[in-house]
């Protein structure tokens, strides 16, 4: 085994190996394979046989590269080869842990019914019907993607039991992932399950190399109609070597995964990705139901009191749809062997989810260690709120988590591939599941210098320094203490209610304050001592009850993001276009005593919404606004001269994303000049129109219309416009 390793960097020496990496690579390459060997020579004799399966693919994942790294026109792939070191890394981090405990091996032949399935049946009949056995001819992937506990693994075990799937394909294979899992295992538990006229092969098969075993598996698929499941199989794992080995003939045959990931190893042209959502309340109930029933081993119309079915449910909203989680709770509930109202009622008011949070820990581990910080700051957030994209960029940004924007983008799209976050709309707003919510509260205790203080007079703050807080308040009288609070970096307020505090309080933050939240908080005064938080980046203010903003507001020099949006006719200093660190401002139906100066701003990158008619300046000061990306403009109407509106804005070279806003019963102006905006790419028409422009930006790729009380079909128009990708109306 050591002797392939040593053979393996020998052979990067050579010229054959310098063909396919780049120099930089085959150091790297190197380098991973002399840290294995170390850990290879370390490990006991009782490991042997594991570390040679991994040995064995580490072999053949370089030796795949010499046949795909590069393209027929000799063009070096980074990003191929980028993936083989993702799975060299994923191999030294499972030889690592080798000799842990093993318990959460999952089985290869679980493919048992399931006594609770509850709402699969739709699902179950689409993916038959539509993509495995009516669905096209040649070798087609069919991935079923979802979050942990969502069902995957049940909906796929549906599909492989179903009388129809069973008649119609000749051969049929289940493999599971496992704690350990290698590509020779996949190779040799495939083998043995299609082998069906030579069954005993283990002891054999483990001493051949591994494209003895693709050529094998291959024989016994060929001019066979097969289906193979692949069971939630790691993210980094080559499939698509494995699946190039595959008898592709016009048979039917099918391959389906589970995952909760995008797997970037399999072609997107032969893909067909079902997304799984939660249950809704109606079949969440009844899985409920049935969980209970099945575990009490009660029968009669009362195993469950119907009086407390509004409760219960009530409680299952905790649950976010979660197949997982439903049925802990069932098993939970059923394992106490009660019948009683009285007893029932005790036993929802103290239902535990800690059981079902470390079912999800698993899920957790596979999460990307860049993406760690990412989710753990979801605790900040209200549970089942909407998370907008712009937010979530600008706290990861203010609080330290990430710094450039570009990056913050693609870890939201990480989130979503990974399954811990669902897109609302288009990619702008985002859903955490509950649960998954919950999972990231505890997580953020543990390992973010968290906490959560309720303002019940029963919370005090932790005794240890604590960097991120969020505050729920009630109804009452907001209580506080100054205890530790030097060392928040985040500050985020829940709830409502009466909301007032002294100089001190706000004093108390002014070293370290980066983040202060109080969105949808109802806040009716912002106290002069803000001007105290001289560290702040990020101020969200947004949807509450100020009428005026405070003067000392001009003396946060850092401050990086200020979100008063949906504050109606809130009246804004002139302190404000003093602010010169200011990249992003929210506001709406703002009052303003002198005329807006926003070319002193001269970082902005985010200007949403000023109103036209407050522009009462030259529109050549627009050209000073270098960096503007996304600019809205409110108060549009028929008598707005919007033509020397469209010239200015035509200067501003970085600007992507325009939104015009008109009144609600006033038709819009004549936009037919829109056209001269040649860098836009995203637009929003919010208001009535007469007719559409008659064209539009060359480069826009997104359009939305709002209001617009169309007369037209505007899609002949709408049709001719080649680049673009997302159309709402």
């Amino acid at each position: 085994m050591s002797d392939d390793l040593l053979s393996l960097i020998h052979m990067l020496d050579k010229y054959k190996l310098r063909k396919f990496f780049a120099k930089k690579d085959i150091e790297r390459v190197t380098t991973e394979i002399r840290e294995i060997l170390d850990i290879v020579r370390d490990k006991k004799l009782e490991d042997e046989r594991r570390l040679n399966f991994w040995v064995s693919d580490l072999v053949d994942v370089v030796e795949d590269a010499c046949d795909s790294i590069w393209h027929e026109d000799d063009i070096y792939d980074s990003g191929l080869c980028e993936s083989i070191f993702s799975w060299m890394g994923e191999i030294k981090k499972q030889m690592l842990k080798l000799g842990d405990d093993e318990s959460n091996m999952r089985s290869s032949q679980n493919v048992e019914d399931d006594v609770d399935v509850v709402g699969l049946e739709e699902d179950v009949e689409f993916l038959i019907h539509k993509r495995i056995v009516d669905g096209r001819e040649y070798l087609k992937t069919v991935v079923i993607k979802g979050m942990c506990g969502i069902g995957k693994t049940t909906l796929a075990r549906e599909i492989y039991n179903h009388p129809t799937v069973v008649d119609h394909f000749d051969r049929r294979a289940w493999v599971s992932n496992s704690t350990h899992f290698t590509m020779k295992e996949l190779l040799i538990k495939l083998i043995q399950q299609v082998a069906v006229e030579d069954p005993d092969t283990s002891s054999s098969l483990e001493n051949m190399d591994s494209q003895s075993l693709r050529d094998m598996l291959y024989l016994h698929l060929q001019d066979k109609r097969y289906l193979i499941v692949l069971d939630d199989m790691p993210k980094h794992m080559p499939l698509k070597s494995f699946f190039k080995d595959l008898p592709n003939q016009d048979t039917g045959s099918k391959l389906l995964l589970t995952s909760h990931t995008t797997h970037v190893n399999i072609d997107k042209d032969y893909l067909d990705v079902h997304e799984m959502k939660p249950l809704d309340s109606t079949k969440s109930w009844q899985l409920f139901l049935k969980t209970i029933k099945h575990g009490n081993k009660l029968t009669g119309e009362h195993i469950f009191p119907k009086s407390l079915e509004h409760m219960g449910k009530q409680m299952l909203r905790k649950c976010g749809g979660l197949p997982l989680a439903i049925k802990e709770v069932g098993k939970q509930l059923a394992e106490k062997k009660v019948s009683g109202e009285s007893e029932w009622e005790q036993l929802l008011e103290s239902v535990d989810f800690g059981s079902t949070l470390k079912l999800l820990e698993p899920f957790y581990h596979k999460l990307d260690p860049k993406l760690d910080s990412c989710f753990l700051s979801m605790a900040f957030f209200k549970e089942n709120t909407t998370l907008r994209e712009e937010k979530l960029k600008h706290i990861w940004i203010a609080g330290g988590i990430e710094d450039r924007e570009h990056l913050c983008e693609s870890y939201l799209d990480d989130l979503v591939n990974e399954s811990f976050i669902d897109v609302q709309d288009k990619s702008t707003e985002y859903h955490m599941n509950v649960v998954l919510h919950m999972l990231s509260i505890q997580k953020a205790e543990e390992k973010f210098d968290f906490e959560i203080l309720r303002n019940n007079g029963n919370n005090r703050p932790s005794e240890s320094p604590r960097h991120h807080r969020v505050i729920i308040c009630s109804r009452y009288k907001f209580n506080y203490s100054t205890d530790q609070d030097k060392h928040l970096v985040s500050l985020f307020f829940h709830g409502g209610g009466y909301f007032e505090t002294s100089p001190s309080y706000w004093k108390s933050f002014e070293q370290r304050l980066k983040i202060l939240d109080l969105e949808d908080f109802g806040l009716k005064f912002l106290p002069e001592s803000i001007g105290t938080l001289m560290e702040l980046r990020y101020l969200g203010l947004r949807n509450n009850y100020i009428k005026e903003l405070p003067q000392s507001l001009g003396c946060l020099k850092r401050l990086e993001v200020l979100d008063i949006a949906q504050n109606f006719m809130v009246e804004v200093p002139d302190i404000i276009w003093e602010m010169d660190s200011l990249s992003h401002l929210y506001m709406s139906d703002v009052i303003c005593r002198k005329p807006l100066k926003i070319d002193a701003l001269q970082f902005l990158e985010t200007l949403t919404y000023f109103s036209v008619d407050d522009w009462t300046y030259e529109l050549s000061g627009l050209k000073e606004l270098k960096f503007l990306k996304k600019l809205g403009i409110e108060g549009l109407d028929g008598n707005s001269d919007v033509s020397k509106l469209f010239v200015s804005l035509a200067d501003l070279i970085k600007l992507k994303h325009l939104i015009l806003r008109g009144y609600r019963f006033r038709s819009m102006p004549c936009l037919d000049e829109l056209a001269i905006l040649h860098t836009l790419k995203t637009l929003k028409l919010d208001g009535l129109l007469a007719r559409l422009p008659t064209s539009f930006p060359r480069s826009l790729e997104s359009l939305t219309l709002v209001n617009s009380c169309l007369d037209e079909d505007p899609m002949p128009l709408l049709g001719k416009l080649s680049g673009l990708q997302y159309l709402k109306l």
